[in-house]
């Protein structure tokens, strides 16, 4: 695939994500006002899609409660700046194992598994634009935890997200979650024009080498539309390859604290920083009204 830069670029915040990084930063937003203010301030900033989990009001932790999305859903769409609304659907696939010598039974601590339905209830419920689709199952990061997705499960909310009409993002964190995005785009799954978020860096799918950037990108059918992200001391720079690979931009508190060296960033400062980056390549930030022309987005 040649190198063909994106001159028309859409930017995604990634508001505030399932990981502790509550402890770590707080400028991490906890509760629903908080979650929906930040999406509100990075979308003024110029992200024209909003990502957005929500966390539990007392303790931080992540959640699957659909009164918290249908809180953080009304308070955006209520407010006086358009965005195109992104829920994930991520939840619910969460498995940590006993430990190496007796891995049964599963860690109640952190394990989360529920069944299709169950896991994108909150769609139905709220009916966003867009939903995420965790497109594989991947060794995450440290310990006992796998992040589960089944062929079978996925065959199956990605029938619910396309029967509800909100359009999934399939999130791809290695080359084979983009040889089964293929596939249920064959099967008739998803539609067109399809979605992809190629998530790089993340402990241990793909990293976030230019090569294997490259690797991911040229694996990506050319009539789809891709965005990119790298987490950590990356992501600042990950806006520049996403474009000029032909992509857009993904920023936020999910992915990455820091503005800066030692600078922790709100929402808003780290898409602003994004803009810089793309409109200093030359290249056009889009807002969502074009976003919603692009991917076929049914308004809610």
């Amino acid at each position: 695939m040649p190198l063909a830069m994106n001159r028309d670029v859409f930017i995604t915040c990634a508001v505030t994500g399932a990981g502790d990084t509550v402890s770590r930063s707080n400028h991490v937003p906890i509760t629903p006002k908080q979650i929906a203010d930040s999406a509100i301030d990075a979308a003024k900033a110029g992200a024209a899609v909003v990502h957005c989990h929500v966390r539990d009001p007392e303790t931080g932790a992540a959640s699957r409660r659909n009164d918290l999305y249908r809180e953080v859903t009304d308070r955006i769409r209520s407010a006086d700046v358009d965005v195109v609304l992104n829920l994930t659907a991520g939840m619910g696939g969460d498995l940590i194992f006993g430990n190496v010598e007796k891995p049964l039974p599963l860690n109640p601590k952190g394990t989360d598994m529920a069944g299709a339905t169950e896991r994108v209830s909150h769609v139905a419920e709220c009916l966003p634009e867009i939903c995420t689709l965790d497109c594989g199952t991947m060794n995450f990061n440290l310990g006992d935890y796998v992040m589960t997705n089944t062929p079978a499960m996925l065959r199956a909310m990605a029938s619910k997200m396309t029967d509800l009409g909100v359009r999934p993002e399939i999130e791809a964190f290695d080359t084979g979650h983009l040889w089964f995005a293929k596939q249920l785009a064959e099967e008739g799954l998803i539609e067109d024009p399809v979605l992809i978020q190629l998530c790089m860096g993340i402990p241990w799918g793909a990293p976030d080498d230019l090569n294997t950037f490259m690797a991911m990108v040229n694996n990506v059918p050319q009539s789809w539309t891709f965005s990119a992200f790298s987490i950590g001391r990356n992501a600042m720079a990950y806006p520049a390859a996403a474009v000029l690979a032909g992509g857009n931009v993904r920023v936020g508190l999910e992915d990455n604290l820091f503005v800066g060296k030692g600078q922790l960033a709100t929402n808003a400062e780290l898409v602003e920083k994004a803009v810089q980056v793309v409109e200093g390549m030359g290249a056009r930030i889009i807002g969502p009204d074009d976003v919603r022309k692009k991917l076929k987005l049914t308004k809610r």
